[in-house]
């Protein structure tokens, strides 16, 4: 289980960090259409969303009594369904502002290096106590790490179509 998430994380990191290098200075931040988020504002809601694990894993926590990954495939089928709209949470909307792609790439490699040291410090199966999704209740420390890695397939999805629009 640990070096199968491990694996998933470097992997969904390395495909954000490419996508996040396509982009200049200037496409990163260029809006591609009337109410879109920029490339940069993308990157930095996944920044916002996926950041506090070690903080959450610390946490208070309990012994599971349901299979520990048993929540993935309805994560899936929610946030990898882009027929769907999404809102983000209020606390997760990302400023409109002009991103700077070297720290948003700081910022990114930090977050990968907590999820790496929660998934080889911590126990997966246990559940959070401290937090959860609207709508899932509360989450082993395994579905966190996994609803961090979908919601960045999510996105690396719009980051994708975005590129098409800015990138000349």
């Amino acid at each position: 289980m640990k070096t199968e998430i491990q694996k998933n994380i470097i992997e969904t990191f390395k495909e954000l960090n490419q996508k996040l290098a396509s982009f200049s200075e200037t496409e990163l931040n260029t809006i591609p259409f009337e109410g879109s988020w920029t490339a940069g504002q993308v990157i930095q809601h996944l920044i916002m969303g996926c950041s506090g694990f070690p903080e959450m894993c610390a946490g208070k926590t309990e012994k599971t009594s349901r299979k520990p990954d048993e929540k993935v495939k309805e994560i899936e089928a929610l946030f990898l369904n882009y027929d769907i709209k999404m809102k983000s949470p209020d606390y997760i909307i990302p400023p409109n502002t002009e991103y700077n792609k070297n720290s948003l790439t700081l910022s990114l490699l930090k977050i990968e290096k907590e999820l790496l040291t929660v998934s080889e410090k911590y126990d997966l199966t246990l559940t959070a106590l401290d937090s959860e999704v609207p709508g899932f209740g509360k989450f082993t420390l395994y579905e966190w790490v996994s609803f961090a890695l979908i919601h960045i397939k999510r996105h690396l999805s719009q980051l994708q179509e975005i590129s098409k629009m800015v990138i000349v």
